[in-house]
């Protein structure tokens, strides 16, 4: 699995991310160890108070688990890994909390250690734990059996349309995929040899090249997004000037804008309204039904929940008859048998403990199939969505116009649109 990790502070922020639901589909706190609360916001606060007596502003060591898609891993999996982790690092000993989080049908943990030493009021040092953890993560990959990424197996195999955070925020705000984006404008800067064959082929795409305020050579796009070139063609900027020129000959942002308004006609806007209002009706369609999955998926698992607490108190209570009592026990203890007794009964509340994770653990891969099934459903929608944003930004700078490809490519897109089942509609997901 992959194993990410940074040292921090401010656990109170941390412990109100960790139980944050808003973009999650099920939070579950698994296991609170080594703190005097077993609630995850006080014993947050309690490493906070520890660490005050210390220099250490980073005493927390927070990382997550994410195992590949498709693969369904137990609860004891993740923690023999946390061990795993803790005994490598030298935190075998420290508190820690373990918090698992589902989301578009797959399931990931976050493991929090504290790193003070309470005996020594010190932060334990974590030195090369970046080596250490991919270490451990390619041991995980080769030990279950699991396709190991390329990235992990060397560096240089890294996907290159891999994005940053604010890559991706940029790209959400522009209802597109990052990974499109990039490999758009990197397609664009291969097929050209001059500045005017590159500002042909993003024109091709729906950009605009431009004179960034800060960031040097940039694509805008029709929504005024600004797209470094040097970040998302991956090119370096010797190169860019190489190729380009002057930044001074090229229009600035608002030249640049200023012809991407008048390049937009007034149908061409009413297709892109369009679009993106049947896209909107498309992807409510889908959010509806998934938020009545989840609401389903935690109804099941309140319900084991609640079958499995009877049932332990109905087995503890049965267990706990079959120890002689009185003068019967104490003949028992003499003869040795209520030792026997006691040690059958631990060895069943143990199987007994470890049945009903099995039980939840089963209940909660089903859920992640059904999910994993509507996500699929989910990705369809958002690339036709994409998709045909991405024939939009070609037809705005189309030589012939909106009167051309856009009215075609729209009377196009409307037929498919009749021939796709309506929203709300349980798709075939092959």
């Amino acid at each position: 699995m992959i194993l990410k990790a940074k040292e921090r502070g401010d656990a109170a922020q941390l412990a109100r991310y960790l139980l944050a639901t808003r973009e999650n589909d099920h939070v579950e706190l698994h296991e609170i160890s080594g703190f005097a609360s077993d609630d995850l916001i006080e014993a947050f606060r309690e490493a906070d108070a520890i660490a005050r007596g210390t220099r250490c502003k980073n005493y927390l060591f927070s990382m997550s688990l994410n195992p590949p898609g498709g693969a369904y891993v137990q609860a004891e999996v993740f923690e023999r890994a946390a061990d795993q982790i803790a005994q490598k690092l030298g935190l075998s000993n420290q508190p820690r909390a373990i918090v698992f989080h589902e989301k578009d049908g797959r399931r990931h943990a976050h493991v929090v250690w504290s790193r003070i030493d309470t005996e020594q009021m010190r932060s334990i040092n974590l030195s090369h734990y970046k080596s250490k953890l991919r270490d451990i993560s390619r041991e995980l990959f080769l030990d279950h059996g699991w396709d190991m990424p390329r990235g992990l197996m060397h560096h240089r195999l890294r996907d290159p349309l891999n994005f940053t955070r604010e890559e991706w925020q940029q790209a959400k705000r522009a209802s597109l995929d990052p990974r499109e984006i990039k490999a758009a404008l990197q397609q664009c800067w291969q097929a050209s040899d001059s500045r005017a064959s590159f500002e042909q082929a993003l024109k091709e795409r729906g950009f605009w090249l431009a004179r960034g305020d800060r960031r040097g050579y940039v694509a805008v796009d029709y929504l005024g997004e600004v797209y470094s070139l040097s970040r998302y063609a991956d090119v370096a900027t010797k190169y860019l000037e190489r190729r380009l020129g002057d930044r001074e000959q090229i229009p600035s942002l608002d030249v640049a804008k200023a012809d991407i308004a008048k390049a937009i006609s007034h149908k061409v806007a009413v297709f892109i309204e369009d679009t993106e209002r049947r896209a909107k009706q498309r992807l409510d369609a889908v959010e509806q039904r998934r938020v009545a999955l989840i609401s389903r998926h935690e109804g099941e698992r309140a319900k084991l929940a609640k079958a499995h607490e009877a049932r332990w108190l109905a087995e503890s209570k049965s267990r706990a008859q079959q120890l002689p009592k009185g003068l019967s026990g104490i003949w028992h203890r003499l003869t040795g048998q209520y030792a026997k007794i006691k040690a059958q009964n631990e060895m069943e509340t143990v199987l007994a403990w470890q049945r009903d994770r099995a039980e939840k653990d089963s209940l909660i891969f089903e859920q992640l199939k059904e999910r994993q099934a509507l996500q699929a459903e989910i990705k369809m929608q958002r690339a036709i969505v994409h998709r045909e944003l991405m024939l939009l930004r070609e037809d705005i700078a189309s030589p012939t116009g909106p009167e051309g490809p856009a009215r075609e490519r729209s009377q196009t897109v409307k037929e498919r649109e009749r021939r796709r089942p309506r929203p709300g509609r349980r798709l075939d997901i092959v």
